[in-house]
C-alpha cells in the first residue's frame, strides 16, 4: 500500500458500549489486512465511569459501564480514538475540556468545536445538537441533570468558529444536517428503502456544511444509517454519511481509506468490501441492503427537541 496511504473508522453513537466497538475494528482490520489510523466517534460516546450515571444525562436508562475500564487502564483502545459529544456524555467531565484532551490512554475527546489535523486530514468538529432557545445561552457548568442537558447543545460562538474554516477534509457533527432526505427524495435516491422524515436534522447544521464545503460529512444522533451528497453552488461536493447506533457493525461502522487527503474508497461494516470508490457516485445505493426489521426498515427520528 502506498506509504501515505490512511484507514479511517467512523462510529456512530457507541452509548457506552466500548467492548463491541474494538471487536468491530479488530475485524475490519483483518478484513482490510491492514490497522485503522483513527477512529473518528460522532457523538454519544457516553464515556462514563458508573452504571447509574444515567442520573446525570437527559436520556434515562443506563447504559453498559465500559469506559471504566479503558479510564483506570485495565483495558486499552488498539487505536487513537477521537470523538465528539453529542447530547449524551459525561457532560460533568467534559466541561473543563471545551477545547479537547485524553479521557484515558488513546481517547481523545475533541472539543466542542474547531479544527483538528490528523496525519495529513484537516478534521472540523461540532458538538452537540440544534435548540433555538439555548442557542444563544451562556454555557452554564453542568451541576444538575437540567444543565447537563443544555449542555448537549451547540452555541452560537461554536457555530461562528467551525463556520471559518475551510479546506475540510472530515466534518464531525452529531445532528444530521437539514433537507438531506428531500435531496434523496429529489433525486429518488432509494425507492427500496423506506425514508425518514425530511423533517429530520437541523438547518444551522446544514448552513454550516453549505459554509465549510467538507469533502465529507459523518454524522449520527438519529440511529439510521443514510448517505447523500451535496452540491453547493458548484463548489466542492460534500459527501454525507449518517451512523446508526451501535446495535450492528453493518451500519454503526463505516470507514474510509485515503491516499494523501484523497479518499480513494470507502465502505460500511466491517467485511472490508468497498460499496464507493473515487470517481463514482455517492448516495443511497452505497448503504447495506435493508433487513426485515433491520436499520432503514421502519422510519424514524431520533431526534431531540428543546
Amino acid at each position: 500500500m502506498p506509504q501515505d496511504s490512511l484507514l479511517v473508522a467512523a462510529l456512530g453513537d457507541i452509548h457506552g458500549r466500548f467492548h463491541r466497538v474494538e471487536a468491530w475494528l479488530d475485524a475490519l482490520e483483518a478484513a482490510r489486512g491492514r490497522p485503522v489510523d483513527y477512529v473518528l466517534a460522532v457523538g454519544d460516546v457516553e464515556a462514563f465511569r458508573h452504571a447509574d450515571d444515567h442520573r446525570r444525562k437527559a436520556a434515562k436508562r443506563s447504559m453498559p459501564a465500559e469506559f471504566a475500564e479503558y479510564a483506570d487502564g485495565i483495558r486499552r483502545v488498539k487505536r487513537p480514538l477521537y470523538f465528539i459529544g453529542g447530547n449524551n456524555e459525561d457532560f460533568e467531565a467534559l466541561h473543563d475540556l471545551p477545547d479537547g484532551g485524553e479521557l484515558a490512554p488513546g481517547v481523545h475527546y475533541l472539543g466542542r468545536a474547531g479544527l483538528r489535523t490528523l496525519g495529513p486530514l484537516r478534521v472540523a468538529y461540532l458538538s452537540g445538537i440544534h435548540a433555538p432557545r439555548f442557542i444563544d445561552q451562556p454555557l452554564k457548568r453542568p451541576t444538575s441533570l437540567d444543565t447537563a442537558k443544555q449542555a448537549g447543545y451547540f452555541r452560537t460562538p461554536e457555530v461562528e468558529r467551525v463556520a471559518t474554516e475551510r479546506d475540510v477534509d472530515l466534518l464531525l457533527v452529531h445532528e444530521w444536517p437539514r433537507g438531506i432526505v428531500q435531496k434523496a427524495r429529489d433525486e429518488r435516491l432509494s425507492p427500496e428503502r423506506p425514508l425518514p422524515s425530511p423533517w429530520i436534522g437541523n438547518p444551522v447544521t446544514r448552513k454550516l456544511v453549505d459554509t465549510v464545503h467538507p469533502k465529507w460529512v459523518l454524522c449520527g444522533h438519529s440511529h439510521k444509517p443514510f448517505a447523500v451528497a451535496l452540491d453547493s453552488h458548484g463548489r466542492t461536493l460534500s459527501r454525507v454519511a449518517c451512523l446508526d447506533q451501535a446495535a450492528r457493525p453493518d451500519t454503526a461502522v463505516f470507514w474510509l481509506e485515503f491516499e494523501g487527503r484523497e479518499a480513494q474508497r470507502a465502505g460500511w461494516g466491517v467485511s472490508g468490501v468497498p460499496t464507493w470508490q473515487a470517481g463514482q457516485r455517492w448516495g443511497m445505493h452505497t448503504l447495506p441492503p435493508v433487513e426485515p426489521g433491520g436499520p432503514g426498515s421502519v422510519p424514524a427520528d431520533n431526534g431531540a427537541t428543546a
